[in-house]
Formats: structure tokens, sequence, C-alpha cells
């Protein structure tokens, strides 16, 4: 089963901030919300949750009850973000999967891609100007 789409940063932002139904997952790593930043979800009306796709030692094995803790439903529309919009496509196939959803992902993620120097200043959610909050 296919997941319901992409969505650039500001697409999903918007999103996110039109429809309090909407809930935002962040499937980074812990160290990546520590050590980067998180998508801030005050100036929006909807959620940000905070749902591993992957552990530090591996593959979440408990994604799907996390994700249902963190407020995921069948009818309740959500939108999956990582650091570049590749892990985030396997945690909305994932949930469409599972019967959650709509799922989107997130293009470019939270960090987006790489400049010719190897930092990540060419796209994504923060790079785009959308709201942050420092490391957690």
């Amino acid at each position: 089963m296919t997941y319901a789409g992409d969505l650039t940063p500001h697409q999903a932002y918007e999103l996110v901030a039109s429809r309090p139904d909407v809930l935002l997952v962040d499937v980074r790593t812990r160290g990546e919300w520590q050590q980067i930043g998180v998508p801030d979800g005050a100036d929006a009306a909807g959620d940000v949750a905070f749902v591993e796709w992957n552990t530090a030692t591996g593959p979440n094995d408990r994604f799907l009850d996390d994700l249902a803790a963190a407020g995921a439903t069948p009818e309740r529309t959500l939108v999956f973000l990582c650091r570049s919009g590749v892990r985030s496509i396997g945690a909305a196939e994932a949930a469409t999967a599972a019967g959650l959803g709509p799922a989107y992902n997130v293009l470019e993620g939270f960090e987006g891609e790489q400049d010719r120097f190897g930092m990540r200043t060419v796209n994504g959610w923060r790079n785009a100007g959308l709201p942050t909050s420092g490391p957690t």
C-alpha cells in the first residue's frame, strides 16, 4: 500500500499550521533531536511527535506502538519528517500499511541535501526558515 504522497517543507508546515488534526512526526533518532534540533510546532495548530524509526542500536521494533502512543489513528493525517526525506518514506509506508493516516512524507527532510562541501545547507525544513527549536 502506497503512502498518500510527498510534501515540500513549506507545504507540510502549511498543512500542520492549518489543521489541528494533523500530526507532524519526526522519525529521526534521539541523538539527532538532541544535537541538531527539532521542528517547532508552537507556531502551528497541529502537534509534533517524536518517534524514532531507527534507534541507536537498529530498527525500532516498537515503531507502530510508539506512533499510536503519540496520537496516530486511522483518521488522523500524519506527516513524517526525517533528516533528508528518506527514512520518512519508510515510516509513511509502514503507517499506511498499518491502516494509519493518510500518511505523507516531507521531501528534503529537516536538514536537507548536502552542499558541495558536505554541509546540509541546500534545502529542508530548517534551511527553509520554518520554525525550529534548539537541541532538546
